[in-house]
């Protein structure tokens, strides 16, 4: 049974709780477009996922951990273990919004919280000290925006959840430190992207599903910046001018990535014949959709411009044949594993 759970989880993608990041923001997008019985259902598939996926990463930790070591102090593999931050936080945020539970979300938070700092903090260590280092066209790709993707989900679920009254203060000053880190890390990283797709030659089968998060990262940012506006207090007020400057700036680049990163999946799957199978990395795809349909809603009711809602009607049912074709991809996928067993 060992050797079975052993061979099964080896090579377990360490970013599959993209997967629940997708359903968390489809879910939300749902919510917030009236679907709400949708949105629930979501949640509670979400949940199942969630913890569905706890199980077998524990399992692959005590069966595998040279492969879980290996695939975290991998340059390219790494950031996936940051789905999990941003995975919790997702269902946090869910669990305030649609189920009404902000105190659950607020133990989620400070659990998730201590978790970021040990991930992130051992992550830059240890690529800063490694002795061998790859190429940066040989290691940059656009999974590495999954730790902007996770800083900002903190800081949504900081001022979303309920905690203690006596210390909202220094959580809310908590959530503002976390969006101005995701916002410089961005930056920092979105160079080392672009200098990348730039300047080195770029093969069809390189330019994987996580470029998506290029967008996501920038969608995520977006929500953050709207949620401090719409639900933000102490010290997020003081900086609201600029919170919403920031919150459109970041907006429209994430609007300018998708006609782009439409483009190049032609390019790659069109014109270069690489075959759309099922890989867990498309979740790194399908929350980016979902995520831009949250972020413009709450940008739209932030800076009290209405006419932004004509995007979400849009984005909202492209998300949803996304998310639906992964899934049954997924299911199709794993049920020709199983027969073969």
């Amino acid at each position: 049974m060992i050797n079975f759970l052993k061979r099964q989880t080896e090579h377990f993608y360490p970013g599959y709780f993209a997967m629940v990041m997708a359903t968390g923001a489809l879910s939300l997008s749902a919510w917030y477009l009236g679907y709400h019985l949708f949105a629930e259902i979501l949640l509670y598939l979400n949940i199942v996922v969630y913890f569905v996926l706890i199980v077998l990463n524990i399992i692959r930790l005590s069966v595998n951990t040279k492969a879980v070591w290996s695939d975290f102090t991998n340059e390219i593999k790494g950031p996936g273990f940051f789905t999990f931050i941003a995975a919790s936080s997702v269902i946090g945020s869910q669990l305030s919004i649609i189920s009404n539970m902000p105190i659950l979300g607020f133990y989620i938070w400070v659990l998730i919280l201590f978790l970021w700092i040990v991930l992130i903090y051992s992550f830059f260590t240890i690529l800063i000290i490694k002795k061998s280092k790859p190429l940066i066209n040989e290691s940059i790709n656009g999974g590495w925006l999954l730790l902007i993707v996770s800083t900002q989900s903190l800081a949504i679920l900081g001022v979303l959840m309920q905690g203690p009254s006596n210390y909202e203060d220094i959580i809310m000053f908590i959530s503002l430190c976390l969006f101005f880190l995701a916002c410089m890390l961005y930056l920092a990283i979105i160079v080392l992207i672009f200098y990348r797709l730039m300047f080195f030659e770029m093969e069809a089968m390189s330019l994987t599903p996580p470029y998506w998060i290029s967008m996501g990262a920038l969608a995520i940012t977006t929500l953050a910046g709207a949620i401090f506006i719409l639900n933000g207090s102490g010290i997020i007020l003081e900086f609201e001018t600029f919170i919403k400057a920031t919150t459109l700036f970041f907006w429209a680049f994430g609007t300018w990535w998708i006609p782009l990163l439409v483009v190049l999946g032609i390019w790659r799957h069109v014109i270069k014949k690489v075959p759309l199978n099922y890989n867990p990395e498309l979740w790194g795809m399908a929350f980016p959709l979902a995520m831009y349909t949250v972020g413009t809603i709450n940008l739209s009711q932030a800076l009290e411009l209405s006419f932004l809602m004509i995007i979400p009607d849009i984005t909202y049912m492209i998300a949803l044949m996304a998310w639906g074709l992964i899934f049954i991809g997924m299911v199709v996928h794993h049920g020709k594993r199983l027969r073969r067993y």
